[in-house]
Protein backbone atom coordinates (compact mmCIF):
# COMPACT_ATOMS: atom_id res chain seq x y z
CA UNK A 1 0.00 0.00 0.00
CA UNK A 2 1.30 3.42 -0.92
CA UNK A 3 -0.06 6.74 0.27
CA UNK A 4 1.27 10.03 -0.97
CA UNK A 5 0.37 12.65 1.62
CA UNK A 6 0.43 16.39 1.33
CA UNK A 7 -0.05 18.70 4.28
CA UNK A 8 -2.69 21.18 3.15
CA UNK A 9 -4.49 24.28 4.29
CA UNK A 10 -7.40 23.13 2.10
CA UNK A 11 -8.18 20.44 -0.47
CA UNK A 12 -11.16 19.41 -2.55
CA UNK A 13 -12.03 16.76 -5.12
CA UNK A 14 -14.56 17.09 -7.94
CA UNK A 15 -16.18 14.58 -10.28
CA UNK A 16 -17.84 15.92 -13.45
CA UNK A 17 -17.62 19.44 -12.05
CA UNK A 18 -19.40 18.54 -8.80
CA UNK A 19 -17.52 18.72 -5.52
CA UNK A 20 -17.65 15.36 -3.74
CA UNK A 21 -15.16 16.01 -0.91
CA UNK A 22 -13.52 18.97 0.81
CA UNK A 23 -11.35 19.58 3.86
CA UNK A 24 -9.73 22.50 5.60
CA UNK A 25 -6.32 22.15 7.27
CA UNK A 26 -5.07 18.59 7.34
CA UNK A 27 -3.75 15.95 4.97
CA UNK A 28 -4.59 15.04 1.40
CA UNK A 29 -3.97 11.28 1.07
CA UNK A 30 -3.60 9.82 -2.42
CA UNK A 31 -4.04 6.07 -1.86
CA UNK A 32 -2.63 3.27 -4.02
CA UNK A 33 -3.39 -0.39 -3.33
CA UNK A 34 -1.69 -3.45 -4.79
CA UNK A 35 -3.03 -7.01 -4.96
CA UNK A 36 -0.95 -8.27 -2.01
CA UNK A 37 -2.27 -5.63 0.41
CA UNK A 38 -4.40 -6.73 3.34
CA UNK A 39 -5.50 -5.86 6.86
CA UNK A 40 -1.93 -5.60 8.19
CA UNK A 41 -1.18 -2.93 5.55
CA UNK A 42 -4.35 -1.03 6.39
CA UNK A 43 -3.62 -1.09 10.12
CA UNK A 44 -0.03 0.08 9.67
CA UNK A 45 -1.01 2.87 7.28
CA UNK A 46 -3.86 4.18 9.44
CA UNK A 47 -1.60 4.30 12.50
CA UNK A 48 1.26 5.95 10.62
CA UNK A 49 -0.94 8.48 8.84
CA UNK A 50 -2.82 9.61 11.94
CA UNK A 51 0.27 9.76 14.19
CA UNK A 52 2.84 11.19 11.75
CA UNK A 53 4.15 14.43 13.22
CA UNK A 54 4.14 16.86 10.29
CA UNK A 55 2.34 19.84 11.86
CA UNK A 56 4.15 22.61 13.70
CA UNK A 57 4.10 22.99 17.46
CA UNK A 58 4.28 26.37 19.22
CA UNK A 59 8.03 26.53 18.53
CA UNK A 60 7.50 25.97 14.80
CA UNK A 61 8.88 22.42 14.88
CA UNK A 62 7.00 19.62 13.08
CA UNK A 63 5.99 17.85 16.26
CA UNK A 64 2.21 17.39 16.04
CA UNK A 65 0.04 14.88 14.22
CA UNK A 66 -3.17 15.47 12.30
CA UNK A 67 -5.01 14.17 15.38
CA UNK A 68 -3.10 16.52 17.69
CA UNK A 69 -4.13 19.58 15.68
CA UNK A 70 -7.71 18.45 15.03
CA UNK A 71 -7.02 18.31 11.29
CA UNK A 72 -8.90 16.47 8.59
CA UNK A 73 -7.94 13.90 5.97
CA UNK A 74 -9.23 13.79 2.39
CA UNK A 75 -8.63 10.30 0.89
CA UNK A 76 -8.50 9.85 -2.88
CA UNK A 77 -7.91 6.52 -4.61
CA UNK A 78 -4.84 6.72 -6.87
CA UNK A 79 -3.90 3.52 -8.72
CA UNK A 80 -1.20 5.40 -10.65
CA UNK A 81 1.03 5.28 -7.55
CA UNK A 82 1.89 1.77 -8.76
CA UNK A 83 2.98 2.80 -12.24
CA UNK A 84 5.87 0.96 -13.80
CA UNK A 85 7.75 2.84 -16.50
CA UNK A 86 10.81 0.63 -16.86
CA UNK A 87 9.92 -0.46 -20.40
CA UNK A 88 9.51 2.55 -22.63
CA UNK A 89 7.56 5.70 -21.97
CA UNK A 90 4.04 4.36 -21.48
CA UNK A 91 3.37 3.45 -17.84
CA UNK A 92 2.07 0.02 -16.95
CA UNK A 93 -0.42 -0.39 -14.11
CA UNK A 94 0.12 -4.12 -13.53
CA UNK A 95 1.05 -3.79 -9.85
CA UNK A 96 -2.10 -1.87 -8.97
CA UNK A 97 -4.86 -4.05 -7.57
CA UNK A 98 -7.93 -4.29 -9.82
CA UNK A 99 -11.03 -2.37 -8.74
CA UNK A 100 -12.98 -5.35 -7.33
CA UNK A 101 -10.08 -6.00 -4.95
CA UNK A 102 -8.91 -2.46 -4.22
CA UNK A 103 -12.28 -0.76 -3.72
CA UNK A 104 -13.27 -2.76 -0.60
CA UNK A 105 -9.77 -2.26 0.84
CA UNK A 106 -9.97 1.47 0.15
CA UNK A 107 -13.39 1.66 1.81
CA UNK A 108 -12.10 -0.21 4.89
CA UNK A 109 -9.08 2.10 5.01
CA UNK A 110 -11.36 5.16 5.01
CA UNK A 111 -13.59 3.62 7.71
CA UNK A 112 -10.55 2.91 9.90
CA UNK A 113 -9.24 6.44 9.36
CA UNK A 114 -12.62 7.84 10.43
CA UNK A 115 -12.52 5.85 13.65
CA UNK A 116 -8.91 6.86 14.37
CA UNK A 117 -9.67 10.55 13.75
CA UNK A 118 -13.07 10.53 15.42
CA UNK A 119 -14.64 12.26 12.44
CA UNK A 120 -15.74 11.47 8.88
CA UNK A 121 -13.06 11.23 6.19
CA UNK A 122 -14.27 12.67 2.88
CA UNK A 123 -13.21 10.89 -0.29
CA UNK A 124 -13.24 11.17 -4.02
CA UNK A 125 -15.34 8.76 -6.08
CA UNK A 126 -13.63 5.43 -6.58
CA UNK A 127 -12.77 4.75 -10.23
CA UNK A 128 -13.99 8.13 -11.45
CA UNK A 129 -12.07 10.77 -13.38
CA UNK A 130 -11.41 13.26 -10.58
CA UNK A 131 -10.01 16.75 -10.32
CA UNK A 132 -8.13 17.42 -7.09
CA UNK A 133 -7.47 20.95 -5.87
CA UNK A 134 -5.15 21.62 -2.97
CA UNK A 135 -3.10 24.26 -1.24
CA UNK A 136 0.06 22.46 -0.13
CA UNK A 137 1.22 23.87 3.19
CA UNK A 138 4.99 24.08 3.53
CA UNK A 139 5.23 22.43 1.05
CA UNK A 140 5.14 19.09 2.83
CA UNK A 141 4.79 15.96 0.67
CA UNK A 142 5.69 12.44 1.84
CA UNK A 143 5.35 8.96 0.37
CA UNK A 144 4.39 6.19 2.81
CA UNK A 145 4.79 2.60 1.63
CA UNK A 146 3.94 -0.50 3.66
CA UNK A 147 6.54 -2.52 1.71
CA UNK A 148 9.25 0.02 2.52
CA UNK A 149 8.39 1.47 5.96
CA UNK A 150 11.32 3.84 6.32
Amino acid sequence: MRVLIQRVTAAAVKVAGQEVGRIGPGLLALVGIEAEDGERDLDWMVAKLTKLRVFADDAGVMNRSVRDVGGEILAVSQFTLYASYSKGNRPSWGRAAPGPLSQPLFERFVAQLSVALGKPVPTGMFGADMQVELVNDGPVTLLLDTRNPE
